[in-house]
């Protein structure tokens, strides 16, 4: 039987009968607040995707408000966005929902990759091995005061033999362990936990965007495979390295799509909202031939009359276009090689609304030499034709992480310990410091 937060799963015959209530998601960008709120399928056969196991019920969208780069900016804005969002996908699902998946996509987050080696107790790899390895990893792990979002082992070893899960019952002599650690604010969280239950809501879990956004759109090959799933937000750009089926790197680059926007507006000289419909409709990242010939109509910003217009040649529009893309992708690079060398890159998924740009997929591919795809989002039968976009990748992986949570490691006592003692010790030298400054 596979169980999930959310629902529970029959065997019976060849199919699988789920039984469970609604489960909800709330994808808080930049530039747009959506929620999901889906139920599950009447029947599930056996050797699906599991994703296909939810069925998309109620669809609630609305321009995001109160928050930028990710981050709350405005409570009172972000919570009233939030009620709207919700609001519209009760009153489609026909139901009200009390807690929510929630992503992240600000708060800094930062990704290290830790490891330990412990020498087996009876030469028989047993569960308190495996928590002793997992301390001694934890125990080269600078936390200082930031939250844990997200530990997976990335892999395991027994006696220099690498293995994916916890080798329980073999004989070995010394056993390792790689494990992924994902942390960020803890600040960060406490604000978007607050905008949420001031709407009524209930946070059920976290998770990273461009994990989420990777683990609604995967192929379970490409889990294992070192896939790096960048999301092009509105606000932010994150990435995701997967191996071994789990989150081995990841960050966030304070550079997405309305900043390109920004930058076409200030260089054309007109409104936002035109230099988005320019960017949607006529924006490239790569230089084509012939483009200054293409003249292109935009309204000048308080301007009237016959000098309302200006004709710009396609390539300026382009030449602003590119030169925020190719800095966003850099900085990304760079940041994930501080983790793992680039050759661990087999393929990349582009997600998120940015990554729609003409050119992009080739940008990225020359960037990393390897192939790129777009991500599309696995929902289940029955679900709105609207949600099979890769607008909708964040929402699909909240979805996915409802229905099959991660194999999370439970920190040790002895470890979880030792960080508190180490975040007390900060906020001592912070009061400290503070004290001498007055």
């Amino acid at each position: 039987m596979t169980r999930g937060s959310a629902l529970a799963f029959r065997s019976k015959g060849r199919e699988t009968v789920v039984a469970a209530g609604p489960v909800a998601v709330l994808d808080l960008g930049s530039t747009k607040i959506t929620c999901l709120i889906a139920e599950p399928a009447d029947r599930f056969v056996q050797g699906q995707d599991y994703r296909n196991a939810l069925r998309v019920t109620g669809i609630g969208t609305t321009a995001s408000r109160g928050i930028k780069g990710g981050a709350i900016s405005n409570i009172d804005e972000a919570e009233r966005a939030i009620r709207v969002a919700v609001d519209a996908a009760e009153r489609m699902a026909k139901q009200s929902v009390r807690s929510v998946h929630v992503n992240v996509s600000g708060g800094k987050p930062s990704s290290l990759t830790v490891a330990g080696h412990v020498r087996t107790q009876t030469g028989v790899v047993s569960p308190r091995d495996v928590e002793h390895v997992l301390s001694a990893a934890l125990a080269t792990a600078d936390i200082g005061k930031r939250h844990v979002l997200h530990l997976n082992p990335v892999g395991y070893s027994l006696d220099g033999v690498a293995a994916e899960r916890p080798p329980l019952g073999k004989h070995g002599e010394v056993l390792g362990l790689e494990v992924g650690i994902v942390t960020l604010g803890a600040a960060h969280l406490r604000n978007l936990s607050l905008a949420v239950e001031r709407a009524h809501l209930k946070v059920a879990t976290f998770a990273l965007s461009a994990y989420a956004a990777g683990r609604g759109t995967l192929f379970n090959d490409e889990l294992s495979l070192g896939t790096l799933v960048i999301d092009f937000g509105g606000g932010t750009t994150s990435y995701a390295l997967f191996r071994n089926g789990n989150l081995a790197a990841s960050g966030m680059v304070s550079i997405g799509a309305c900043h390109v926007t920004a930058d076409v507006a200030q260089g054309l000289s007109t409104t936002v909202a035109h230099a988005e419909r320019l960017k949607t409709m006529f924006g490239s990242v790569l230089p084509f031939a012939l483009e200054d010939r293409e003249m292109l109509a935009v309204p000048l910003l308080g301007e009237r009359g016959v000098d309302a217009i200006q004709q710009v040649p396609k390539n300026v529009l382009n030449g602003m276009i590119f030169p925020r893309i190719e800095e966003t992708i850099e900085i990304l690079r760079e940041d994930l090689s501080r983790h793992v060398p680039l050759e661990a890159v087999s393929r990349v998924v582009l997600t998120g609304g940015g990554a729609q740009l003409q050119g992009m997929r080739d940008l990225v591919a020359h960037y990393f030499g390897c192939p790129v795809r777009f991500g599309q989002p696995v929902m289940g039968q029955g679900s709105p034709e609207s949600v099979q976009q890769s607008g909708f990748a964040v929402g699909a992986g909240l979805l996915a992480l409802s229905l099959k949570p991660d194999r999370h490691l439970a920190m040790p006592t002895e470890a979880k310990e030792r960080i508190e003692r180490q975040q007390m010790g900060y906020a001592r030298r912070v009061g400290r410091w503070l004290k001498e400054a007055l």
